[in-house]
């Protein structure tokens, strides 16, 4: 899976995305992370790609032309790679622009984003981008929460870091990006490592039966009582048999004291 990170600030991006499983994936080929630099598109002696808004207001915004050239740039390269694997082809790239205003990522996006083969990232800076360009290239609007951050660098890396986790072979094991938390809209179990007492504490005896199927079905129950806990409002989402619908209920009751 190759991924593109349009930025002004590409040291910023791959020397976070270049360490740890992301890197080990990189590493194997079985990612590709290209930081493209806007700022190598810009028009002017300068080098600058940004200037003051229209009907006036506070801070600088990203000019359209270097972010549009940046784009071409990228979109050239991912036409070029499908016309060899596939001559006769032509491929848009799907871009992402991290932005307050998209919706909210998610696992579910995430899980849909692991199915391409090319994503572009556009990260904007400053007051943000000149809204024609944006028009014009950008295919999804995407948000990692409700508060701003100064660039889209950050919430690009957030979300490569959890699409490329499902890509096949990043993860050691493949069948643990099934098991974690918002998978079926709930919250990871509980889980426990050596020693069996820790501060007098002790380790679920079931854990320690060698029973699989009971050990199933309590990590199971654990789950649906830690999203009724922490995050009730994943419960109506999520598929849940009528003994556990029961179970969540009865937490949320008495979590909200009733």
């Amino acid at each position: 899976m190759q991924f593109y990170i349009m930025t002004l600030f590409p040291d910023m991006v791959m020397d976070g995305l270049n360490t740890s499983i992301i890197g080990r994936a990189v590493d194997k080929g079985l990612l590709d992370i290209e930081a493209v630099n806007i700022r190598d598109y810009a028009f002017n002696k300068h080098n600058s790609v940004d200037d003051y808004p229209y009907g006036g207001g506070a801070g600088m915004l990203m000019q359209a032309e270097p972010v549009y050239q940046c784009y071409e740039a990228v979109k050239k390269k991912i036409e070029t790679k499908a016309l060899l694997s596939n001559p006769g082809t032509r491929k848009s790239p799907r871009v992402i622009y991290l932005s307050p205003q998209g919706k909210t990522f998610n696992q579910t996006m995430a899980e849909e984003f692991a199915q391409e083969e090319d994503l572009v990232f556009l990260c904007g800076h400053y007051e943000g981008i000149d809204e024609r360009v944006l028009n014009e290239v950008v295919t999804d609007y995407v948000s990692i929460g409700d508060y701003v951050l100064t660039g889209g660098e950050l919430p690009a890396m957030i979300m490569i870091d959890a699409i490329s986790r499902l890509v096949p072979g990043v993860l050691h094991n493949d069948v643990s990006a099934e098991f974690e938390s918002f998978q079926d809209n709930l919250l990871e179990y509980p889980q426990y490592s050596r020693p069996e007492i820790w501060h007098d504490k002790q380790v679920p005896a079931i854990l320690l039966s060698g029973h699989h199927a009971n050990i199933e079905k309590w990590r199971r129950e654990q789950s649906v009582i830690r999203t009724a806990k922490n995050r009730p409002d994943l419960i109506e989402k999520a598929k849940l048999t009528k003994e556990e619908q029961k179970l969540a209920k009865e937490i949320m009751l008495e979590a909200t004291g009733q």
